[in-house]
């Protein structure tokens, strides 16, 4: 299996801080892998060194073989890497349509229309579009974050804790989505603190603590992993 993104030697200083710290991982194209650990552990920090939000302080990103240090933000959006943030950053003064053609202009996609309407009928969204964003509820508004990002139909799609404020039916229906992308090829590198839907959809687990990783492996090493137990999943069950 081939890595489409590897991570070598990142870490990340903020004056006397180190957030991350050597931080070496591989995500497996056509695979869903999470990255787990602490609050505090680096996890968000590695995500804008991912997207280029934030330059490494030593280390190389590399995507599909090609390291991207270099390389701005919206430049790895048309090479396809997306995101979604912790904190919805939804234009929420516009409807639900309007969001996601927004995202799929700036992505300069061919038939921006098309591809609003095909992400909204994907996530369940098209009997919503009219609605002006800011008016929905916590489990729309986070699966319209997703929409927008697919807008610009990446290969690789991080998600930063998308499972935030969702109940169970609104968790178990993001685990049938993310099963979904994997089908259709979407390669996806997961945040997330809730530790059943990581069990039940990853394919590859990495643990950050403190800025390193402790720990990398499947759902059953990792689950059975003494340093991740005492750093993450005894506070976490």
């Amino acid at each position: 299996m081939t890595a489409l993104l590897e991570v070598r030697s990142v870490a990340v200083r903020f004056g006397g801080v180190m957030a991350l710290s050597g931080v070496n991982l591989d995500v497996q194209e056509g695979t869903i892998t999470g990255l787990i650990g602490p609050n505090g552990a680096g996890k968000t920090t590695l995500f804008n060194v991912i997207c280029g939000i934030r330059q490494p302080t030593s280390g190389v990103i590399l995507f599909d073989d090609k390291e991207i240090n270099r390389i701005p933000t919206q430049k790895r959006s048309s090479l396809g890497i997306g995101r979604t943030f912790q904190r919805l950053e939804l234009f929420t003064t516009l409807s639900v349509f309007d969001n996601v053609l927004v995202a799929a202009e700036l992505a300069g996609v061919d038939n921006p229309h098309e591809v609003a309407k095909e992400q909204l009928l994907l996530l369940g969204l098209s009997n919503l579009a009219s609605t002006i964003a800011g008016e929905l509820p916590t489990g729309s508004a986070r699966l319209l974050e997703v929409a927008r990002a697919l807008a610009g139909h990446p290969r690789l799609l991080l998600l930063d804790e998308p499972a935030s404020g969702l109940d169970d039916a609104e968790t178990q229906q993001l685990a049938q989505l993310l099963r979904r992308l994997k089908s259709l090829s979407i390669t996806v590198l997961l945040v997330e603190h809730d530790m059943s839907l990581i069990m039940s959809v990853c394919d590859q687990i990495h643990v950050l603590n403190l800025g390193s990783v402790i720990a990398s492996g499947t759902t059953d090493q990792i689950q059975h992993n003494p340093d991740v137990i005492d750093a993450y999943l005894g506070a976490a069950r």
